[in-house]
């Protein structure tokens, strides 16, 4: 692991032992984070099987994979946001582990749409929400100069917890397809979600032992909300395009992750138990490349001469993402991996370089509501409408058959408006 520049209050460098503990913070976020992104995920390997069992249609799926997260999400993010810049971090995010838990818990049980639907939207509102509470408090546990290696903690973390939603519920679904259940009458699909939701439990309980950082490069204690709001809104050169290009670089890896598994198994004939395994390792390949190349250049960018160069690396990432995008029209699995891989890759870079770009430019004070306004609009466009878009572009095209080339097109759009967002950015920073 690259070496982390660790701070305390006074400005020196800590002890050997306060190092090591806060090394150990971090890893402890990105593990919450990875719990999170499983919970997050574990149902778009399960989600052709439950449907048929709940019988449920296209559209409807999309709506429990994007609107049941997106509402709470656009509702919640920004005073979730105001009590990560104001209240006690650590706590805030054992409570929004414990809401994802019990969310994917009651996903267990749900035998209609709208219990499943409001299960989900109970999970997605610590999933998401967690984010912005892991980010501020790594951004207090390491310097600026290193914040982008500090962040890339994170990233692996919520990568790793994809991967392994895919690998391990498909293997699970597969287990539990001739196995007893866990509980008698449980289906497989429930079985899975069950183990994850009790593995999240354990995860979340480690969140006891998570201390609250000192709060750094403070300008002003706690400003008022419409003083934070206007902050945000003097910086909206810079911000807008930003969100433009994180935005839509979300819609398009949350229309792959979240549709990857029916085109597997309606296309290219394969099932869960087949490609689980592989497709966890271009998450995983995917979060670990892009967090290191992301890191990296998030640092790299920020010491070099160029006025907002911390945003060089989104700007490439992004411009990359556009073929990758064409993932579902391989003509085989293999060619279908490896430009999901490269579309998820660069998914995480400029995840990444977007994050640091925050923790460096934007105020402590406000810094949680900045990541709270990005998850509002990230949750509801990104999670809310891409799912369904990709859906209404393929029944537009040919019906449920069509359902890849929905998801190429909606892909291939977002990643070029990504590339202009970021381009923006980078030379609004200037």
């Amino acid at each position: 692991m690259a070496q982390i520049d660790v701070v305390v209050a006074d400005g020196g460098v800590t002890a050997p032992a306060k190092r090591t503990r806060v090394l150990t913070s971090l890893l402890l976020l990105a593990t919450t984070i990875a719990s999170a992104s499983a919970m997050r995920t574990v149902f778009s390997p399960v989600q052709e099987v439950a449907a048929t069992d709940l019988h449920l249609n296209d559209f409807q799926m999309s709506l429990l994979q994007g609107l049941a997260i997106s509402i709470p999400i656009g509702l919640l993010a920004i005073p979730v946001g105001r009590m990560t810049d104001r209240g006690n971090r650590a706590n805030l995010l054992f409570s929004l582990a414990m809401l994802w838990t019990i969310g994917t818990a009651l996903s267990v049980f749900a035998t209609e749409f709208w219990q499943i639907f409001a299960a989900r939207m109970l999970a997605g509102i610590g999933a998401f929400s967690s984010l912005t509470v892991a980010i501020s408090l790594a951004a207090d546990l390491s310097s600026p100069s290193t914040r982008g290696r500090s962040l890339m903690l994170l990233s692996l973390g919520n990568m790793v917890g994809a991967a392994a939603a895919f690998a391990f519920g498909g293997a699970l679904l597969g287990y539990y397809a001739n196995a007893a259940p866990l509980i008698e009458g449980l289906s497989p699909w429930r079985n899975v979600l069950l183990v994850f939701a009790g593995v999240s439990l354990v995860l979340s309980l480690l969140l006891l032992t998570l201390r609250e950082p000192t709060r750094r490069e403070i300008s002003e204690s706690n400003p008022a909300l419409s003083v934070a709001l206007r902050e945000l809104w003097e910086r909206r050169g810079l911000l807008a395009p930003l969100f433009l290009g994180q935005v839509t670089v979300v819609m398009a890896d949350a229309a792959a992750s979240i549709w990857a598994a029916p085109v597997l198994e309606r296309h290219y004939n394969l099932t869960p138990e087949q490609f689980g395994g592989w497709m966890g390792l271009v998450i995983l390949g995917s979060g670990v490349i892009g967090a290191l190349v992301g890191g990296f250049a998030a640092d790299f960018g920020h010491k070099s001469k160029i006025k907002g160069g911390i945003l060089i690396g989104a700007v490439i990432a992004a411009a990359l993402s556009i073929p990758g995008a064409f993932f579902p029209l391989m003509s085989d699995a293999a060619g279908f991996a490896w430009l999901l891989l490269l579309l998820l890759t660069c998914g995480a870079i400029t995840g990444l370089v977007t994050a640091a770009a925050i923790a460096v430019l934007v105020p402590n004070e406000i810094r949680g509501v900045c990541l709270g306004a990005f998850i509002v609009v990230g949750a509801i466009i990104g999670f809310g409408a891409a799912p369904t878009m990709v859906t209404l572009i393929g029944d537009a095209i040919g019906g449920p058959d069509a359902l890849r080339y929905g998801l190429a097109y909606c892909g291939a759009a977002t990643s070029i408006a990504a590339t202009l967002g970021f381009a923006t950015a980078l030379i609004k920073a200037r």
